[in-house]
């Protein structure tokens, strides 16, 4: 009896060591097979490497070429075109003779000028000798009247009053026609000087029948031919028509809407890129003047831009691009902005540690650049942040890294 209880002992305790063995073996099968899980769920991530580089804050602004100035050149007198010289196309400089304009009755009216000029000259000489004359006959008259009044004076008697009165009278008599003399010498003065101002003044309507170039540029419009009637262009005369059309093209305007919120960041001199899609290239520019006010309607400020044209590639109307820069760092820390996450007032990235699994971080943010944003803190140099589909991972994967570069776009 003793005997075969001591099998049945034996028996379960044999039956104990091996469901004892199948547990640890199934247990060991359990986490090995959670391992292999956990190796087959490591996914690969497109992360960015945290750098120092030069961030530009930029706006582009688009607007027509236009001469940097450009007039209609009138007629200063009425009268018929004698000789026109240029057409359109034409490149002149200032003070080129345009057109010549034939005036007969002016020409008559400055040869009358000039002999009125003449007849006032003769006028003078003639008042200047007559003066000389009435001086002359004052001197001997008063010479005589001082001797005859000694005379009577030192021997009372001697001299007939009646003589002394005639003498006065003639030297009075003479310091009379002096001052007539002088009178008419001023007036003649007076007259020379009339008629010498209405000389010039035709003289210098003479002048106008040469319509000449303002400044260096180019004939943009021509509006009359030979022989054709001109209005003077001095008034408000709307026959006026302006004999051509002159545009300076050395030196083109851009003008440029600028937003109201970049307006604080706009300086005079600030040099700029201008780029002309029809010509496929980018000229030099610089900010020239702005109007530092912004428009109520349209909330942008009037911005002049100088484009110079030495070459004459640039033609008016002509539609080109210029990027501002409105601020510039050299050596800011700075990542893609795909990586920012905006929450509320909060701004995260998600950045693989160096145990390769994913660590949010709040950050805090400086100037932003079309692709790049400045990191304040919240970063460290070469720290690796995750640029693509951000929204698949947590905190705490596990992950691949896969750096790429800015200019190419993750694939995963």
């Amino acid at each position: 009896m003793r005997k075969r209880s001591s099998w049945i002992l034996y028996g379960l305790l044999v039956l104990a060591a091996v469901i004892g063995i199948i547990v640890v073996l199934r247990f060991s099968a359990k986490n090995a097979s959670a391992e292999g899980d956990e190796g087959s769920s490591i996914t690969p991530v497109a992360v960015a490497l945290v750098k120092s580089s030069a961030l530009s804050n930029q706006i582009t602004l688009s607007g027509d070429f236009v001469p940097f100035q450009e007039v209609d050149v009138h007629a200063k007198v009425s009268g018929y075109i004698k000789k026109i010289y240029v057409d359109v196309g034409d490149h002149v400089e200032a003070g080129q003779v345009l057109a010549v304009l034939e005036v007969p009755e002016l020409s008559a009216q400055v040869q009358g000028a000039e002999a009125t000029v003449r007849r006032s000259q003769d006028a003078i000489h003639q008042a200047k000798s007559d003066l000389n004359e009435a001086e002359s006959l004052h001197a001997a008259t008063h010479l005589d009247y001082t001797r005859l009044k000694q005379a009577s004076e030192s021997r009372p008697g001697l001299i007939a009053q009646q003589e002394l009165d005639d003498a006065e009278a003639k030297d009075k008599e003479g310091e009379a026609q002096i001052s007539a003399d002088e009178a008419a010498f001023s007036e003649a003065e007076n007259q020379l000087a009339v008629a010498g101002s209405e000389e010039k003044r035709l003289s210098a309507m003479s002048d106008y029948t040469r319509i000449v170039a303002p400044f260096n540029g180019v004939i943009t419009r021509r509006n009359v031919d030979t022989g054709a009637l001109v209005q003077a262009g001095t008034g408000s005369n709307s026959e006026g028509l302006p004999v051509v059309s002159v545009a300076q093209t050395d030196l083109f305007r851009l003008t440029l809407p600028v937003p109201e919120s970049a307006v604080p960041m706009i300086r005079l001199g600030s040099a700029v890129t201008v780029r002309v899609q029809a010509l496929n290239r980018d000229f030099a520019g610089k900010v020239a003047r702005f109007a530092d006010v912004v428009n109520a309607e349209t909330r942008t400020m009037h911005t002049e831009v100088d484009v110079p044209n030495t070459n004459g590639t640039l033609v008016g109307g002509m539609y080109a691009e210029v990027k501002l820069t409105l601020a510039k760092k050299d050596n800011a820390l700075a990542i893609p902005i795909q990586a920012i996450d905006r929450e509320g007032s909060r701004t995260t990235v998600l950045i693989v540690n160096s145990q390769n699994r994913i660590e949010k971080r709040e950050v805090r943010l400086g100037m932003e650049a079309a692709n790049r944003v400045e990191v304040v803190s919240g970063l460290n140099l070469m720290d690796r942040v995750v640029i693509g589909s951000r929204g698949n991972f947590r905190a705490g994967d596990r992950v691949d890294p896969r750096v790429i570069a800015e200019n190419k776009e993750a694939q995963f």
